[in-house]
């Protein structure tokens, strides 16, 4: 992947994928209510700035997750269909507690199409055949 970043701290980075036309995030360590709320406004920024249709949105490296699917989280999810995305290409955490935890949000999303995957490669695949 050739990336551009937009945003590259301890705890996520956010880039562009010039090649396949996609935002790749890459969340790190352990995120609660409010550092995940943080990341996904970054996310909003990040997608208007660089309008896109598709996200592959790496957990593999976050340690612990305790969030919940809330209002605010539907808003943002308008949110981020109105800058445009249509697709999520969703890695599980490698954490039992935290892919429990990302599961629970999931189930809940109706649009946009979202998709779970244990790796990034199976989660790249499937983005890229997605039109």
């Amino acid at each position: 992947m050739q990336l551009h970043f937009f945003v590259n701290t301890p705890g996520l980075a956010i880039g562009y994928d010039e090649a396949n036309h996609w935002l790749y995030t890459d969340w790190r360590g352990e995120h609660d209510q409010e550092s995940s709320q943080a990341a996904c406004l970054q996310m909003l920024e990040a997608l208007r700035a660089r309008p896109c249709r598709k996200i592959l949105n790496d957990n593999s490296s976050v340690t612990r997750q305790s969030m919940q699917l809330t209002l605010w989280g539907a808003w943002w999810l308008e949110e981020m269909m109105n800058a445009g995305l249509e697709y999520v290409a969703w890695v599980y955490p490698r954490d039992f507690e935290a892919r429990e935890a990302t599961e629970n949000v999931i189930r809940h999303i109706t649009k946009p199409v979202v998709a779970s995957f244990d790796d990034v490669a199976s989660a790249y695949l499937w983005l890229q055949q997605q039109a």
